[in-house]
């Protein structure tokens, strides 16, 4: 699904509104009726309910006040009220103000008047937050503040129309007091800011209503942002053919490992395994070997040329080759340590891939993104930097890839040719064409040593199984979240460790083989 900024949207507006010749009334009867249908649809029949309006001065405003004429049509007992004066509401909102009739609307001119709303609140079933759009940013002041409060406080659930009241639409940010919503029913598109930390806790479930935007008003303006839905993600999971054998779910090679990290590379291949590769084989140090084949029951092992420090070394690299020959993917970087020689083959690796390839870790230390446009063997590769990672690759301090995570993890897709999985919270997947996808799904229970490891696995075993690979990142973030979800809800954020999230893994397939 496209998602947009408050200044996308925006600009999406203008276009159907100046170019489409499309009435901004219409637009706003839509979402007023469709908000109203779903506030029947989730809460049953309207008639003898009680609702609460809290309306603003500009257009969300307006919505709010389609909505009480349409839930008042509904049979529902509605109390409209306006944060502000009613000279200052304009336009179209004023025009759906003044339909409700000169006492359909009571004025909240000062903090003293607030108390009429507190009564109302608290004899409401439902709290309807109509005050700021997506146009909003920084921090509620003065009578919007105290509102918002009143809303917050009332212990009743509140469904925000288009984007909780003080919340920024694009970035996430609540600069003061914001809605806690239990729904938002949002107009046309989902915003960014539904997704980024503290946005994503204050949404509550989402609802895209919508309005009747014409795919060529969406065109025109250029929407390069995606999210992915439940039925999205389960329309991308690779066939399961009732005639198939392994071969048929790819086989997957993992180089990864050293000393004291043979962890990552037990996660990273098992995780794979769970995601539905055919076949994993792992290639470690030899010395590890032994180590490995104990942990990993059904994964083949393969035992490589080391250095004195056991970590791969760059004689390795003939072995490697033979086993990629046969390969329908590649795993790199898990665990495989900063030593020179390992460096070195990682390098002569991915100058000549041929097979869908995924990077991560150790793997990425070793390259520039210089070598990594530079490959000359054909292959679509999948980057999987964390923040520092990503701070070395760019040269950039971690600071600034943070604040700008979005455009640092475009410019390197585009500049290396890659596909780019930029992960924390609000994880980033960045298409060579800058098509990007922003994941949905995980939170801080995955702030845990490995789950990095257990992502590569994830995305490997969707290469092996012919997925491409910009579908393979995003479809692989996604699955790798919501297993970070499972884990949550069965181990709790703080005890979780990387291995719930591998065995969370079947679970997710198979919720997701129910959605489709």
């Amino acid at each position: 699904m496209k998602l947009v900024t408050s200044e996308t949207m925006r600009a999406i507006d203008a276009y159907c509104i100046e170019e489409l010749g499309i009435p901004g009334q219409k637009l706003m009867e839509s979402a007023g009726v469709g908000t109203a249908r779903f506030i029947q649809q989730r809460l049953g029949p309207q008639a003898g309910r009680t609702v609460t309006i809290v309306c603003g001065k500009g257009n969300n405003g307006g919505d709010g006040f389609v909505i009480a004429r349409e839930l008042k049509a509904r049979g529902a007992v509605v109390e409209t009220y306006l944060a502000g004066h009613r000279d200052d509401v304009l336009g179209d909102a004023r025009a759906n103000m003044e339909r409700l009739g000169p006492e359909g609307v009571v004025e909240l001119a000062d903090g003293r008047s607030v108390g009429s709303l507190a009564a109302a609140t608290m004899r409401s079933d439902l709290i309807v937050d109509a005050v700021f759009g997506t146009g909003f940013k920084g921090a509620p002041m003065g009578l919007s503040g105290t509102v918002i409060g009143q809303m917050n406080a009332c212990g009743k659930p509140v469904l925000a129309v288009d984007v909780p009241s003080g919340l920024n639409a694009t970035t996430g940010a609540a600069g003061g007091e914001c809605v806690r919503a239990a729904w938002t029913c949002t107009m046309g598109f989902p915003k960014r800011g539904f997704y980024v930390s503290p946005g994503r806790e204050l949404v509550g479930e989402v609802h895209v209503v919508d309005i009747g935007i014409p795919a060529k008003a969406v065109e025109a303006v250029g929407v390069h942002d995606n999210v992915l839905t439940a039925r999205e993600a389960a329309g991308l999971l690779p066939q399961r053919p009732p005639d198939a054998n392994k071969g048929t779910f790819g086989r997957v090679v993992v180089i990864a490992g050293s000393v004291g990290y043979t962890g990552a590379a037990a996660l990273a291949s098992l995780s794979a395994l769970r995601s539905g590769a055919g076949l994993v084989v792992l290639g470690v140090p030899e010395s590890l070997n032994d180590v490995v084949e104990a942990k990993l029951t059904e994964v083949i092992t393969r035992p490589l040329p080391e250095t004195g420090n056991r970590a791969l070394s760059r004689a390795a690299l003939p072995a490697v080759l033979e086993m990629l020959e046969s390969a329908d993917a590649l795993a790199l970087g898990p665990g495989l340590s900063r030593d020179p020689e390992t460096q070195a083959l990682v390098q002569s690796i991915v100058e000549g891939v041929k097979v869908p390839c995924v990077i991560d870790a150790d793997g990425l230390n070793a390259l520039t993104i210089d070598r990594i446009r530079g490959r000359t063997g054909g292959a679509a590769v999948v980057l999987t930097p964390h923040p520092g990672e990503m701070a070395r690759l760019t040269g950039r301090p971690i600071a600034e890839v943070q604040s700008q995570r979005d455009d640092v993890a475009r410019d390197v897709a585009v500049r290396a040719g890659a596909t780019v999985v930029l992960k924390g919270a609000g994880t980033i997947v960045v298409a060579p064409s800058g098509e990007a996808y922003l994941n949905p799904t995980g939170g801080s229970g995955l702030a845990t040593a490995g789950t990095g490891d257990v992502l590569t696995g994830v995305i490997a075993a969707l290469l092996g199984q012919r997925v491409t690979a910009t579908r393979a990142a995003a479809l692989g973030a996604y699955i790798h979240g919501r297993a970070g979800d499972l884990a949550a809800a069965a181990k709790g954020r703080v005890g979780m460790i990387a291995g719930d999230v591998t065995e969370q893994l079947p679970c997710v397939f198979v919720e997701l083989e129910g959605t489709r």
